[in-house]
C-alpha cells in the first residue's frame, strides 16, 4: 500500500493538475492527458521510439535469454557459460554505454569503424551514435547484449529445477527427441521463469533511459533516441512540470500493467 498504491492514486491526483514544485496546485482536469496525444508531438515521437525498442528487445531478448539458457543447461561446463552470460548484467547502463562507445566511435579510431575501413567496406567513418539513422540499431545492439544477464540466469535455474525422473516418464510414454522435451516438458515447467521474465522484459524496455542517453546523448540528436521517461525526466527534473510529468507516467503505468496482465494470461497455469 505504501509504497505501490498511495504513490499511483497520487500520481494520477498531480496528473490532474497544473503543479511547478514553486506554486500551489491548481486544477486542470484531462488537459495534460489532452495536450500530450494532441498537442505534443516530441511524446509521440518518445511513444514511436520506445515502442520500437520494446517491440525489438522484448520479444528478442526473451527468446534469446532461453534458447542460451536451454543449450548451456545440456553442456558440462554450463557454470562456466553461465557466468560468462550473466556478467553484463552486473554493469550499470551508464559504464555500459562508455565501453560499446569505443566500439561505435564515429571517428575512424573506432574499432568497427577501423575494421570496416580496413576492410574496404566504407570509405569513411559511420557516425554511428550521432547520425538519426544509426542511434536506435545501436541502441538495440546494446540491449540485447545486456538482456541475456537476468532472464538468462533465471531461465537456467527453472531448468535445473525440472525433476529428471519427468523425463524419464516422458521417455516410458513416447518422447523420443530433445524438441519433443522442450515442447511437452521443459516449456510447462518453467513457465513460472517465462512469466518473470516476459514481465520484467516489460519493465525494463519501456522504462529504457540510461542507455539511450549514455550512447545518444540527452537529448538525441534529432531525438532519435528520446523514449517515454527521457520525456517524462524532461518535464519532471528538466521544466518542474510535475503535472504533464505525472501524466506521463501514469500513461506508463498503465501499458506496463496491461502487458504485464496479458502476460499473465498467457504463461499461468489453469486454476491460478
Amino acid at each position: 500500500i505504501i509504497f505501490i498504491v498511495v504513490p499511483v492514486i497520487w500520481s494520477l491526483v498531480i496528473s490532474l493538475t497544473h503543479y511547478n514544485i514553486v506554486q500551489p496546485m491548481t486544477w486542470a482536469g484531462l488537459d495534460n492527458y489532452r495536450d500530450l496525444f494532441t498537442n505534443d508531438d516530441l511524446f509521440i515521437t518518445a511513444c514511436k521510439n520506445t515502442f520500437t525498442y520494446a517491440i525489438i528487445v522484448g520479444p528478442v531478448g526473451f527468446l534469446m535469454s532461453f534458447i542460451f539458457a536451454w543449450l548451456i543447461n545440456q553442456l558440462k561446463f554450463r557454470n562456466a557459460f553461465a557466468m560468462a552470460f550473466y556478467a553484463p548484467s552486473l554493469t550499470g547502463a551508464t559504464a555500459m554505454s562508455v565501453i560499446w562507445l569505443v566500439l561505435f566511435s564515429s571517428d575512424r579510431y573506432g574499432y568497427i569503424n577501423d575494421k570496416l575501413i580496413s576492410l574496404g567496406l566504407i570509405s569513411e567513418p559511420i557516425l554511428w551514435n550521432t547520425d538519426p539513422t544509426y542511434i536506435m540499431p545501436v541502441i538495440i545492439i546494446v540491449a540485447l547484449w545486456s538482456s541475456l544477464g537476468q532472464g538468462f540466469l533465471t531461465n537456467l535455474a527453472g531448468l535445473n529445477n525440472i525433476p529428471v525422473d519427468r523425463y524419464e516418464a516422458a521417455q516410458i510414454d513416447g518422447i523420443r527427441n530433445k524438441f519433443q522435451e522442450l515442447i511437452y516438458i521443459t516449456l510447462p515447467s518453467v513457465k513460472p521463469q517465462l512469466l518473470f521474465n516476459a514481465v520484467m522484459g516489460i519493465v525494463g524496455a519501456l522504462g529504457v533511459f540510461d542507455l539511450a542517453t549514455g550512447i545518444a546523448g540527452f537529448p538525441s540528436p534529432d531525438y532519435a533516441a528520446h523514449t517515454i521517461v527521457a520525456h517524462m525526466y524532461d518535464y519532471a527534473f528538466l521544466r518542474f512540470e510535475l503535472g504533464y510529468a505525472s501524466a506521463i507516467a501514469f500513461i506508463l503505468f498503465v501499458l506496463n500493467f496491461g502487458l504485464g496482465r496479458i502476460f499473465m494470461k498467457i504463461f499461468s497455469s489453469k486454476g491460478e
